[in-house]
């Protein structure tokens, strides 16, 4: 009853906010009686927050709030589906253990979606100077991406031992393939006028591709590093499964495999921690990805 009232407060309070600033920040009146001029400046970005902040929001009150209630109406048992109020309770006594988990995970996941977003965009370079490089190393390019990371994940820990850097490599092999696809797709969708002007004035080889095609490319490397993000923390908590489990130190990947054997509401507390992980990383991607494109195509900023 109590984690009901919460929910109930939560939701009431949800809907006091849309009510109260919706008002001012999406429609403009001075309720709060802001100036005109302070309005203005950050109306606009108040507006966004209250609109995308609020129905994820919501929803998550929604799903929290059938979750418990589906538990406790059809009586599920607990080593089933545990209360949402149970997952938490887990979460909070390993704390400890799964913040550290996470920081170990997403230090794995960054690693591996920084060398491939490094390797992926020389990769995209070379094949996009070589019609036959091309075509010769794409088709083990498509490899990566095909094959069930499941079944490598075993082959690098026998390659290459159990530990971090083996959770990075899995990590780096299930991201790379979108920075390739998406960064030699930008550099060979050059405008052919511009190809003609920069061999008009006799540009090198590699004038062409520093001064145009690299920059004609960054579009569609950020729309690669989004895919890449959210993929990288898959690959990481993939190659915990595998060769996490057999390290001194362990992420949330071995902590899911460990909620399977002792504790329901643990495994879903890793799970949620590894969702809200990657949505963490994605969105950090998006936003750098939003703010560099934004800058790279004002003709006033400085890149």
């Amino acid at each position: 009853m109590v984690f009901v009232a919460l929910l109930s407060l939560v939701w009431l309070c949800l809907i006091r906010v849309l009510s109260v600033f919706s008002p001012c920040f999406i429609r403009g009146p001075n309720l709060l009686g802001c100036g005109h001029r302070l309005r203005s400046r950050y109306a606009p970005a108040m507006n966004r927050i209250v609109k995308s902040a609020l129905p994820p929001a919501v929803l998550f009150v929604l799903v929290i709030a059938t979750w418990h209630f589906a538990v406790v109406g059809f009586g599920i048992k607990a080593y089933l589906v545990p209360k949402p109020a149970g997952v938490w309770n887990a979460a909070v006594d390993s704390r400890g253990e799964l913040l550290f988990a996470i920081g170990l995970t997403a230090t794995a996941a960054l690693c591996g979606f920084v060398s491939s977003l490094l390797i992926g965009s020389l990769t995209a370079c070379v094949f996009s100077q070589s019609r036959v490089i091309r075509s010769s190393c794409y088709p083990y390019a498509i490899f990566l991406q095909t094959v069930p990371i499941v079944a490598v994940a075993p082959i690098i820990v026998v390659w290459f031992g159990a530990g971090f850097h083996s959770v990075v490599l899995v990590s780096f092999m299930i991201s790379l393939f979108p920075i390739v696809t998406n960064g030699t797709s930008g550099m060979l969708a050059v405008d052919p006028d511009l190809l003609d002007l920069f061999r008009l004035y006799r540009a090198t080889r590699w004038q062409v591709l520093w001064k145009l095609r690299l920059p004609y490319s960054v579009p569609f490397l950020v729309a690669g590093a989004r895919t890449s993000s959210g993929m990288a923390v898959v690959g990481a908590i993939v190659g915990e499964f595998f060769a996490g489990n057999l390290a001194k130190r362990h992420g949330l990947g071995y902590m899911i495999l460990q909620g399977t054997q002792f504790s329901t509401a643990k495994l879903f507390a890793a799970v949620i921690a590894s969702t809200l992980l990657g949505i963490t990383i994605f969105g950090a991607s998006t936003l750098i990805g939003s703010t560099v494109l934004s800058r790279w195509s004002d003709p006033k900023g400085t890149t």
